[in-house]
């Protein structure tokens, strides 16, 4: 008898706990992208030009292009060049180089590089989640070097920064 007492206790804790965890679901994403691709197939990202007042050249493509890079290796999306199902669009707005860390001698021993991205985000499967906000991000890097001789590395950097704060705001869900 005692056997059997055991035995259906053993079977309801195991109902219930089967009951308990087949109503959770946990959801992994090794992108880190919450993107329901059943809705979700397609994206354009439009070039952003670079309109801020100090313009450095090559910023407007290796910028796009870095974007581009970002969502093409962590989601399954497919990029269109105009009606994606998301779409990203906006434009350079900040590129800027400040004085830091002000030395007794009045001579700034960093600079401060900044750069600031407006992104217009369209879902036209989930127009709520639509915004328009500004990205930015810095870098900080000796006085005693030219802006020319770090730049293209600094721009890098910030590209791949400013690319993921747009990629966890737009479909990471975070």
């Amino acid at each position: 008898m005692r056997h059997n007492y055991y035995t259906y206790i053993y079977m309801c804790a195991a109902t219930f706990a089967t009951l308990l965890l087949g109503g959770c679901k946990i959801s992994y994403s090794p992108s880190g992208s919450s993107i329901d691709y059943n809705v979700t197939k397609t994206i354009t990202i439009n070039d952003f030009p670079n309109q801020a007042p100090l313009v450095y050249p090559p910023l407007s493509q290796s910028f796009t292009e870095g974007l581009r890079d970002k969502y093409t290796r962590q989601t399954k999306l497919r990029t269109v060049s105009a009606n994606g199902d998301i779409e990203l669009e906006g434009e350079i707005t900040g590129y800027d180089v400040a004085p830091m860390a002000i030395k007794e001698d009045a001579y700034s021993s960093m600079t401060k590089l900044t750069m600031t991205v407006r992104v217009r985000f369209t879902n036209r499967s989930n127009p709520d989640k639509d915004f328009e906000q500004n990205f930015s991000a810095f870098r900080e890097f000796d006085s005693n070097l030219m802006l020319q001789d770090v730049q293209d590395s600094l721009n890098e950097e910030l590209t791949k920064e400013i690319a993921d704060q747009i990629y966890n705001a737009t479909v990471a869900d975070w």
